[in-house]
């Protein structure tokens, strides 16, 4: 094969470098346009938000290595693959994605990549005689890219699956996951004795989360460290069981002899009261095995809630609070909802305090029978205040209550639970 001419090679090298510095100049744009188009074909990897969030750090962080190797001429063998991208198909492992989503992954980007990179070709002048070898470099540079990256991926993914299958694959996990299956019968004495936990009495489920990354690496000792405390400050008859659902968060249960009717407030009060709580979602308490998967169900269905809304920080919430439990059914389609928010609301659907404010008085006053003596009460307001209010919000919306006040209802208890998730966002 004949050799190419040094000269040709630096030229070539100019532009490739021209074309990653045009391209890592946007960046965040790159990042978006490659997340949108895994997230439509790839159904696997539309999981918890959070991961979500992660899968954009780890596509984010790819792209900037990537056009920083291009640029700089870095050999691939020297690139090391981004934390969030090693942390991504961690958790991917750990909720039981299939590893072959997270490879056509890669292969996805690296197609879109591609069209990204030939777009910016075709906006530079390059000499003909050049564009083909450009062209060229970079593919191949693309391809070595993903394929090194791939095998980092893969290898951490399995070592993370294995690893985690033995905690999962305990007989105590295994046998709680049984108990939750609705389609499988149960032997209450065999699996009572198998978890260590008495299925035939009450039960309060609990899903607990630590909500932000920066954590010590040790939260599965923190949550069951928790959960104990918690049993005895809510006054369980029995030690609390616990099982791991990944890395960061856990499932709880706190057993009672006999329904206890203040045993969600006791709880409420006192993860709200410690410095370092978990997130904590709360069931309702019932009793025998459907009970336990009942209680479970509700506090995974709250918790669903308060991630979709991320508050900083971490929340409490309780499937019994007033609303909570229609919204959670909701949930799953965000976007269908957020434009029937706006639809229902108007303007008062937008995403700042004044209609914070008006979409809360109102969502009160409607609660209230329509009496603004009793919502004024609930609010601490002065009756003209509710009454100035209710009459913005309406105004906000654009058309008076009518037959639709179920909808109004409904859209109002989603802009309380969900917040700006199903809010309009202000255009620039």
């Amino acid at each position: 094969m004949e050799k190419s001419h040094p000269d040709s090679d630096v030229g070539v090298n100019r532009y490739v470098a021209e074309v990653a510095i045009r391209l890592h100049d946007r960046l965040a744009d790159v990042t978006s346009e490659i997340h949108r188009a895994l997230e439509g074909q790839i159904p696997d990897l539309r999981r918890d938000p959070r991961i979500m969030e992660l899968l954009g750090a780890s596509i984010e962080g790819n792209v900037d290595t990537m056009l920083h190797a291009l640029r700089y001429d870095i050999a691939v063998e020297r690139v090391e693959a981004p934390t969030a991208a090693l942390e991504y198909a961690r958790r991917l492992a750990q909720h039981g994605v299939p590893v072959h989503a997270l490879v056509r992954a890669y292969r996805l980007g690296q197609r879109r990549m591609n069209e990204l990179i030939f777009a910016e070709l075709h906006a530079i002048d390059v000499p003909d005689a050049m564009r083909v070898a450009v062209i060229e470099a970079m593919s191949a540079a693309m391809f070595e890219y993903i394929d090194w990256m791939s095998q980092q991926v893969v290898a951490v993914y399995e070592d993370e699956r294995e690893r985690w299958l033995e905690n999962q694959n305990s007989l105590r996990g295994l046998r709680v996951r049984e108990v939750l299956d609705a389609n499988k019968s149960v032997d209450l004495d065999a699996a009572t004795t198998s978890i260590r936990y008495p299925l035939r009495w009450h039960h309060l489920g609990v899903a607990m989360w630590y909500p932000d990354a920066d954590t010590d690496g040790d939260e599965l000792g923190r949550l069951q460290r928790f959960l104990r405390e918690l049993g005895e400050a809510a006054g369980a008859d029995a030690s609390p069981l616990f099982v791991a659902s990944d890395k960061m968060s856990g499932w709880g249960w706190l057993p009672y002899r006999a329904a206890v009717s203040d045993a969600v407030s006791k709880v409420r009060r006192f993860a709200l009261a410690r410095p370092d709580s978990p997130s904590v979602a709360i069931g309702t308490i019932a009793g025998g095995v459907e009970g336990f998967r009942r209680s479970h169900r509700e506090a995974q269905q709250a918790r669903g809630v308060a991630i979709i809304r991320e508050r900083r920080g971490s929340t409490v919430i309780a499937a019994d609070d007033p609303g909570l439990s229609v919204v959670a059914r909701m949930g799953g389609d965000l976007a269908g909802i957020r434009d029937w928010v706006a639809a229902v609301l108007g303007d008062l659907a937008g995403d700042n305090e004044n209609d914070a404010r008006l979409r809360e008085t109102l969502r009160v006053f409607l609660g209230c029978g329509s009496s603004y003596k009793v919502a004024a009460e609930e609010l601490n307001l002065h009756f003209n205040s509710v009454k100035y209010r209710v009459g913005r919000a309406v105004a906000r919306r654009g058309r008076e209550i009518g037959a639709d006040r179920l909808d109004i209802e409904l859209a109002l208890l989603a802009c309380h639970w969900y917040g700006s998730a199903v809010l309009q966002q202000k255009t620039r």
